[in-house]
């Protein structure tokens, strides 16, 4: 072949395979582009609790993978807890938040602190259980929920999920604030109030472990106060969302498992956010339970399986949608 001949074939041979490999590249930019999750909304924010809380603590580490996945603005907003994160979804001021499903079934209702149903939440899942921890200081002389009478006792902040709670089962045990001096005290501010000796005991209703007694414990000789399981059964006839519980062994250096009442946690969502959106949300929060549980080990008791038992709101159409795929 001649020689000039043979340039131009090589040259128009090597035109032939860059032009092939850029097709193959242009092809895999789409796919990529294809398979990658979009939702509509630009801003997730999600209502949580106090700063040291499991709640605040998992939902920071789903805000960093909602952002890093739908390239979003996803944060937290550190709230009062469950009642103001409520109030903040029925304002639209939040697209998520964690909650105890007591406050949920009251402000759905309009009982309690809310003085008229709220509208526009729905459910993605029933979470891990909020375990309430009564905290007392060893030398309070406060082994069980009865002893609390005319003590100084936190009972978290004014209308949290805490606070909630603390009233009902103070109340199911024919106890009232009257018969104690209660303070409306988050985690941080209860567990100062005990070490420094102003409270005797504190309501801290948390996952498990929760930090501030973490932190407590290592200056301060505290004991965890018991809750009969039976009644807790009576009082769940009138709040069935109370379940018995026992506290491990261990969690706080206590010898022995604790008894004490849980009530579920439960991940909600404002009802105006699209199926798809919701759908790609609840989606992402499953598949990242590994780095939530990495977050806060109270996340490890969050279940596919466990996530349909005992809703109290709605089930939003696109956690629906999602769990009737798996």
């Amino acid at each position: 072949m001649d020689k000039k001949w043979l340039v131009l074939f090589v040259t128009a041979l090597l035109a032939i395979v860059l032009m092939a490999c850029g097709d193959d590249s242009d092809n895999e930019a789409e796919a990529d582009s294809g398979d990658s999750a979009s939702i509509e909304s630009n801003i997730v924010t999600i209502a949580t609790g106090g700063a040291s809380g499991p709640y605040n603590i998992i939902a920071t580490s789903l805000a960093d993978v909602y952002s890093n996945t739908f390239d979003v603005n996803s944060r937290t907003q550190t709230t009062g807890a469950s009642a103001e994160n409520l109030n903040l979804m029925a304002d639209g001021k939040v697209e998520m938040a964690f909650v105890m499903s007591d406050a949920l079934s009251q402000a759905l209702n309009g009982e309690e602190s809310f003085s008229e149903p709220l509208d526009g939440i729905s459910q993605i899942a029933t979470l891990y259980p909020n375990v309430v921890q009564i905290v007392a200081r060893a030398d309070a002389g406060i082994e069980t929920i009865e002893d609390l009478v005319g003590k100084r006792v936190a009972v978290g902040d004014q209308g949290s999920g805490v606070e909630l709670n603390a009233r009902a089962l103070l109340n199911g045990h024919g106890i009232t604030y009257d018969d104690l001096q209660a303070d409306y005290l988050g985690y941080a501010e209860a567990a100062d109030g005990l070490n420094a000796g102003r409270i005797d005991a504190a309501f801290l209703t948390s996952g498990l472990p929760n930090a501030s007694v973490m932190e407590l414990s290592e200056t301060t000789d505290i004991v965890l106060v018991s809750v009969d399981p039976d009644n807790v059964d009576e009082i769940a006839q009138k709040h069935p969302y109370f379940i018995p519980y026992e506290i491990p062994a261990g969690t706080y250096d206590n010898e022995e498992p604790i008894p004490t009442a849980a009530v579920p946690n439960a991940f909600v969502v404002r009802s105006d956010l699209s199926e798809d959106d919701v759908y790609q949300l609840t989606k992402t929060f499953f598949e990242s339970l590994d780095t939530l549980v990495n977050s806060h080990q109270a996340a490890a008791d969050i279940s596919l399986e466990g996530a349909q038992e005992s809703l109290i709101a709605p089930l939003h159409p696109g956690a629906e949608k999602y769990f009737n795929e798996q």
